[in-house]
């Protein structure tokens, strides 16, 4: 499981169906590969949220989403594993079929909201416009393979 962290001042998503906003936090773009697996899911959330990605009053990244009380925007994104090798068209094989990969990303935003954040989401598998303000820039990758950051 790949997932893309943005610090934010705000995030939103929408199309035609819904139509979700948070302040400041954490937008995730979520991919789920092939390989995903739930353990992937608990040490990626713990992970994510004991981040220090946030400046305390001295100006140093020292504070985590809770200590701040920030909220989540949570995006499936499956074009986190495109392979790019060959040719000029990304192939997407390395992407869990939508059915179980969907599942996975839902038990991710269950955990996360376990710990008493505010989860949004887009809508898995649909189109979707995502406005993102980036505080920072601060963006970090996180990866996890058979429950080991990796």
């Amino acid at each position: 499981m790949r997932i893309v962290v943005q610090r934010v001042k705000e995030a939103s998503v929408s199309n035609d169906s819904i139509e979700n906003k948070i302040n400041k936090g954490y937008c995730l773009l979520v991919g789920v590969g092939k390989t995903s697996t739930e353990a992937d899911i608990a040490t990626l959330a713990k992970k994510i949220l004991n981040a220090r990605l946030f400046e305390d009053e001295d100006g140093k990244l020292n504070l985590n989403l809770q200590q701040i009380g920030g909220e989540i925007l949570s995006i499936s994104q499956f074009t986190l594993y495109a392979d790019v090798r060959k040719g000029n068209r990304p192939g997407f094989t390395q992407s869990m079929p939508p059915e179980r990969a969907n599942e996975l990303y839902e038990k991710l935003n269950a955990t996360l909201r376990s710990y008493g954040i505010n989860v949004l989401t887009g809508e898995f598998g649909t189109d979707m416009l995502v406005n993102i303000a980036n505080d920072g820039p601060v963006t970090i990758i996180y990866e996890s393979q058979d429950g080991k950051i990796i």
